[in-house]
């Protein structure tokens, strides 16, 4: 999930990576549904080497941080698991101000769930709240409808169950980061107009989304020549 100011993209040096680039609107990952998947696991995502669960999380949150956003599904680098990574701050509606070192200080907690499954507790809708996405930059909107309060029940990076229960804007997020897992993005939750309205801007996004995979595939195409 976005924060207000996020920034429009990551542009990652794919060859000496510090975080994953983030896929746009109109790459067939983010509307996949996500396989479950354990904490024991190797990952590789797309165009780099395998790593543990708990690198890619860590450089998911990284690549969060970066994008200075405070919430990341893994479809959202390619990887089509049920992990995401989100953060709470001190204050919900400062997140873009000052560096990277401030953000950071200000995070009361962040958070790995694994195969996260979401109940709601407070059945009433909030609409208040302005939702955006790292993986569509640049646009946002209120009115998208979320459940007040919800409980997510998780594995955490050691295998432990968790569960949690989250209100407002944490509880956003969650339904949010969730929400990618099953391929749905926030604006599909808004009616049909609201999409149309941004056709200009989601068309941009998808020709940026489609050159991302190509340099991606290029990439692994000199990665493999390399190995052989």
């Amino acid at each position: 999930m976005a924060a207000r100011l996020v920034k429009q993209s990551i542009v990652t040096d794919l060859d000496s990576p510090r975080v994953y680039p983030l896929r746009l609107y109109g790459d067939p990952v983010l509307r996949r549904k996500a396989r479950t998947l354990h904490h024991t696991d190797l990952l590789t995502v797309p165009g780099f080497d395998p790593q543990t669960v708990r690198q890619v999380a860590d450089t998911m949150l990284e690549t969060m941080f970066e994008a200075r956003g405070v919430g990341l599904a893994a479809p959202q680098i390619g990887l089509p698991v049920r992990m995401f990574v989100a953060v709470e701050y001190e204050d919900d509606e400062e997140e873009n101000e000052g560096g990277d070192d401030r953000l950071r200080s200000r995070v009361l907690r962040d958070y790995v769930m694994l195969n996260p499954v979401l109940k709601v507790i407070n059945k009433k809708k909030d609409r208040s709240y302005q939702e955006g996405c790292l993986s569509i930059p640049g646009i946002y909107e209120e009115g998208v409808p979320r459940a007040r309060a919800v409980q997510v029940s998780y594995t955490d990076l050691d295998g432990v169950p968790r569960t949690v229960e989250a209100d407002d804007y944490l509880a956003r997020v969650f339904q949010h980061e969730a929400d990618h897992l099953d391929g749905v993005m926030f604006l599909d939750r808004l009616p049909a107009e609201v999409t149309e309205d941004y056709r200009k801007e989601l068309l941009a996004i998808q020709q940026k989304s489609r050159a991302l995979l190509s340099d991606l595939a290029a990439h692994e195409q000199r990665r493999r020549a390399e190995r052989s």
